[in-house]
């Protein structure tokens, strides 16, 4: 397709356009026929190795992720979209192999009617005929509502149950946004949504009525924050670790930091976050290097640091070159709490390729039970789901221990497809490994004493605030 030149006229420019839309959900159909296929003859083979039923077609999904450079909780919703569309929907499969749909507009129909039954699926599909072009010109919404409304015709009763069991499914997510910000977002039933809605909004109404000059969406945000925990700047019993170089907090250096849970940061902002009372809103003050103090606004008056927390230092250091964090291996099973910080430093996010869901499992790669050392080399930090699957039958990963490369995995799956997954760089790494000399050495677990704790950090003591307790770990890196 690269190697075809472009149209010449804006008119054919449209149309190639258009074709290339009806090019990509097309191929989206045959995948969902191939992924299809493949499940039937995995489960075939499983059924003569006598694998239980209630077994049968584990792990084909992560596979099928990892063959779509998907995560593979992505993997497994695919393949549940591929067997609706292929065995109950054979117009939506028909329309988005004409074109007609893309492939989310196919998803929408198949979550709309995920609670009916396979006929009454199948009857929906035959009413809605979306290969007649019956939904052209029809917006998401559009789509959506004739589905509910297709759906809740054929069953009413299940459609309602499933309004009813949805409230179990509540939950709060958090997700990074661009420019140190981020969506916490809660899933909740309508009622109890509207109503915390309307009180934040209330809030925000009677804040600007008496003169605060903050916007409506600032007051309830800032509302939402002092309201869950406790603390007008949001930390409270919690730990924050924010992983930097020495040269970025002590030298004004302007390599970025990385925030555990939410990814890279601006190296100003880092520093602000630790010298400052209000660490949500950013800004950046020069440090006068004579006095160590903070000169703060143009009238050049200082201001000296403050916290809102206690902070603990820990130092990590990193191999030359390749910037790996180098550490001392364990004999026992289980990783020491100083191998699961290490691995959490290191790893960040879930290392199975593809997959950014966060790390609630530290693995052994090469597994114990087949004499896998419980070492920083043999150790990943998994999801719950990528570990499961990593234990079935078929599956195998090893560890790519290189002192010039950051720790690299391999996995491979019972197809004997091979994919690999490399730890993410440090702050203040090279990937090409030049750059600035790094300093190899032992991990060092200690931390720096904190803050007398006799005392909050607003100077009221704790005794009168027992909920006033913050801390931020900060792990620098010697790089």
């Amino acid at each position: 397709m690269a190697s075809l030149p472009l149209s010449a006229g804006d008119l054919e420019l449209i149309d190639e356009v258009r074709a290339l839309e009806e090019l990509k959900s097309a191929i989206a159909g045959r995948q969902a026929r191939a992924a299809v296929a493949f499940d039937l003859a995995q489960r075939r083979v499983q059924a003569r190795a006598g694998v239980p039923v209630a077994e049968q077609g584990r792990g084909l999904g992560a596979q099928l992720a990892l063959a779509r450079r998907e995560s593979p909780a992505r993997g497994g919703r695919l393949l549940g979209l591929a067997r609706a569309l292929v065995t109950e929907m054979p117009h939506t499969l028909a329309a988005l192999e004409s074109g007609r749909l893309n492939e989310w507009r196919a998803t929408l129909l198949v979550r709309e009617t995920a609670c009916l039954s396979a006929a009454d699926r199948c009857a929906v599909d035959e009413e809605l005929s979306p290969d007649t072009g019956a939904f052209d010109g029809a917006g998401d919404r559009q789509l959506v509502a004739a589905a509910r409304a297709a759906a809740y015709r054929r069953d009413p009763r299940s459609v309602t149950q499933r309004a009813s069991h949805a409230a179990r499914d509540r939950h709060v997510s958090l997700r990074p946004a661009p420019d140190t910000m981020t969506y916490l977002t809660a899933l909740l039933p309508v009622a109890q949504g509207v109503a915390v809605h309307a009180e934040l909004t209330r809030h925000a109404d009677t804040c600007r009525a008496i003169g605060d000059e903050r916007s409506r969406g600032q007051l309830m945000a800032d509302a939402l924050v002092e309201r869950t925990t406790g603390t007008s700047g949001g930390f409270s019993r919690v730990e924050v670790q924010l992983i930097m170089t020495d040269r970025t907090l002590l030298q004004g250096d302007s390599e970025p930091a990385r925030l555990t849970g939410y990814g890279i940061v601006p190296a100003g902002w880092a520093r602000d976050l630790l010298t400052t009372t209000n660490p949500g809103q950013f800004k950046e003050f020069p440090v006068d290097q004579a006095t160590g103090q903070v000169s703060g606004g143009a009238s050049g008056s200082s201001i000296e640091p403050k916290r809102g927390f206690e902070v603990w230092l820990r130092r990590l250091y990193t191999a030359p070159g390749s910037g790996e964090l180098v550490g001392v291996d364990s004999r026992s099973r289980l990783f020491t709490t100083g191998q699961r910080r290490f691995l959490q430093a290191r790893d960040d996010l879930c290392r199975t390729p593809y997959c950014d869901a966060p790390i609630r499992h530290y693995d052994h790669i090469i597994p114990w039970h087949t004499n896998g050392p419980t070492s920083l080399a043999n150790g990943a930090g998994l999801c719950e789901a990528c570990n499961h699957t990593k234990e079935l039958d078929g599956w195998r990963a090893r560890p790519h221990a290189d002192p010039r490369r950051r720790h690299g995995l391999k996995v491979t799956t019972p197809t004997g497809h091979i994919y690999h997954s490399t730890a993410p760089p440090l702050p203040g790494s090279r990937p090409s490994g030049r750059g600035r000399e790094q300093e190899a050495g032992t991990q060092h677990r200690s931390s720096a004493p904190p803050p007398s704790p006799s005392h909050a950090p607003d100077g009221r003591s704790t005794q009168a605030y027992p909920h006033v307790q913050r801390s931020l770990r900060v792990d620098f890196v010697y790089a």
